[in-house]
């Protein structure tokens, strides 16, 4: 039978099969690749409008444009000529394949995928026979490769030595990467840069002896991540790739990124700041400007520059996604979506400036709104009679604030939170909780009756059971745990748990006894959902790590993917395979997929 899923990190519904599925992806939605002449005069696009292409390169004789695209699906490796023309496909995989690099003869391509065990690794493309090969291999990730002018070295950034530490008061990871060196033929690989901090995108120099990299702290890969970031510095810094020495490149102030030296020497690079957001040149004249362009990259002689222009809107309604397995269909939308029991009307929420909207799509009706107030409206989830939507609600505005990780230290009650409901026709909304936790991430058991809720500060940490014929709470558990989300079935609820710096997921029943321990993961598993006949469960993960460099992706958390498992954790697949961030599914029940039959 055919499964079709959407999800949070979107929303979807389901045109034919059995189940169907939600989840929500943070990143752009359309890429535009333009070419322009150096200082950014004569742009022209070479991709069509409405697709995403991105991550463009040149050949060593100028001849080829390498980029990828998703054009046919999963992301992969094109070619074109520098006019538009010619456009081939030389990767056609249903895994992740991006960031292309050229041999300086231009008969092969160094690349990063995550074709061999779901981490992003480099292999080498043989252009005419498109037969690929692995390069590196092992646990963390590979991005940005450069081929050095003389043929002999790849240079490339690694979190390998990396454990994802979490941004300090947050729950997001630091990028921690250093600048490796490998031989083509995958011997001598040697780091040159630092362990500890970050170092990315390496460039070489035309005589093969040092690349320029960006480098920033290891904290601040999390507060300059956001696009909107524009106070803060990184360095251009060049390795002599003997002898590892660093020496600082004089580039002006701002956010840098994505350098490249030139053949007359100059230094070409993306800068982010309040005073210019777009391509600049260390000795300060200006290339193509705004603050939606993306990996620029020169031409040989330096006087075209190739790169893209992203575009993000993000609906209400559901939006179809390429599935790399044709056993389910992806959908996307916008926010921590549920559906109710029928199937047949979905909940999400939708910020807007400093105020969200609570949604309600009814199948083939537009989305209408049923709550709309200041701070976050978060994690709806509907009554068992689809006669009420649940949900967090309060001010806590730091769960989108970038730069708390450098502002404050951890702050869980942040603001306050309680747990609100409202009818499903939009009047009688009213609290459920009060005090000063943060209470949110309600779930009603299957019969109606009761509530379970996370909560946070000081009174206590854990989940809670709210009895809603008589309002009394008692306590599930009193660690730092989250997400909780009754099975379809009664018996069991599930949730995430942080144990030693990581978030493991778990359930429990009802009656606080048999806690079971479902993942064993470094990193973040979170948002959960249940399979309506209580049987997998669907979460949001890490454990494929980052498959780019963070600065790159605009996402708080580009590592999450979903997966899904049986409810005793066995049996564990990725459904989601690329480098935006997606997570909180929400899974649509049979009963509404068999009357469409």
């Amino acid at each position: 039978m055919r499964l079709t899923l959407f999800g949070f990190f979107g929303i979807s519904f389901l045109c034919a099969g059995a189940e169907s599925i939600l989840f929500s992806r943070i990143g752009p939605n359309q890429s535009i690749l333009y070419v322009s002449n150096a200082d950014g005069s004569a742009e022209r696009a070479l991709t069509p409008a409405g697709a995403m292409n991105y991550n463009a390169t040149w050949s060593a004789k100028g001849d080829w444009i390498a980029f990828t695209s998703e054009r046919d699906g999963s992301a992969d490796i094109y070619r074109m000529h520098p006019d538009g023309s010619g456009v081939e496909r030389l990767t056609e995989h249903p895994a992740y394949d991006d960031q292309a690099a050229f041999s300086p003869d231009g008969k092969r391509i160094v690349f990063v995928t995550t074709r061999a065990g779901g981490t992003a690794d480099l292999w080498i493309l043989d252009v005419a026979t498109r037969k690929a090969h692995a390069l590196t291999s092992g646990p963390g990730g590979d991005f940005r490769p450069s081929w050095s002018p003389d043929g002999k070295w790849i240079a490339f950034s690694s979190d390998r030595a990396s454990n994802l530490p979490m941004a300090k008061g947050r729950w997001e990871r630091l990028q921690v990467a250093s600048i490796y060196l490998i031989h083509p033929d995958g011997s001598g690989l040697r780091r040159v840069s630092e362990l500890g901090n970050f170092c990315g995108s390496p460039k070489w120099t035309a005589d093969s002896k040092s690349v320029v990299s960006y480098c920033m702290s290891a904290e601040e890969t999390w507060t300059y991540r956001s696009p909107g970031a524009f106070e803060g510095e990184t360095n251009l810094v060049r390795f002599d790739i003997a002898t590892g020495k660093p020496t600082p490149v004089v580039a002006g102030p701002g956010i840098k990124m994505s350098p490249s030296v030139l053949p007359s020497g100059e230094i070409g690079f993306f800068r982010r700041d309040a005073k210019a957001q777009g391509v600049v040149y260390a000795s300060g004249g200006l290339g193509p400007q705004g603050n939606v362009l993306r990996s620029p990259a020169w031409s040989p002689d330096g006087k075209q520059v190739v790169y893209g222009r992203i575009a993000t809107n993000r609906s209400v309604e559901p939006v179809k996604l390429w599935s790399p397995n044709p056993k389910y269909d992806l959908y996307t939308s916008i926010f921590l979506p549920a559906y109710d029991a029928s199937g047949e009307h979905l909940a999400v929420t939708k910020r807007t400036g400093s105020s969200t909207a609570l949604h309600v799509v009814d199948e083939g009706k537009p989305a209408r709104v049923l709550l709309e107030r200041q701070g976050l409206i978060l994690a709806p989830q509907f009554s068992p009679d689809g006669r009420k939507v649940a949900f967090g609600f309060g001010v806590f505005e730091s769960f989108l604030d970038f730069a708390i990780g450098n502002n404050k230290p951890v702050d869980r009650v942040n603001g306050g939170a309680q747990v609100g409901v409202i009818n499903i026709d939009g009047t009688g909304f009213r609290a459920l909780t009060s005090g000063a936790n943060n209470n949110a991430f309600p779930s009603y058991s299957p019969d109606g009756n009761r509530l379970v809720y996370r909560t946070t500060g000081p009174e206590g940490d854990g989940l809670r059971v709210m009895n809603l014929e008589d309002g009394s709470i008692s306590t599930l558990t009193k660690e730092y745990d989250n997400f909780a989300l009754w099975s379809p079935r009664g018996d069991l609820i599930a949730f995430v748990r942080q144990l030693g710096g990581n978030f493991q997921v778990f359930t429990i029943r009802p009656d606080g006894t048999n806690v079971r321990q479902l993942t064993n993961i470094t990193g973040n598993e979170a948002h959960l959902a249940w399979s309506p006949d209580g049987e997998r469960i669907l979460f949001c993960s890490t454990r494929m790590g980052f498959k780019d460099e963070v600065m790159y992706v605009g996402a708080p958390q580009p590592y999450g993917e979903i997966f899904m498992m049986r409810k005793d954790g066995t049996g564990v697949e990725q459904l989601t395979d690329n480098q935006w961030e997606e997570g909180g599914p929400a899974w649509k029940p049979m009963k509404k997929l068999s009357a469409q039959k």
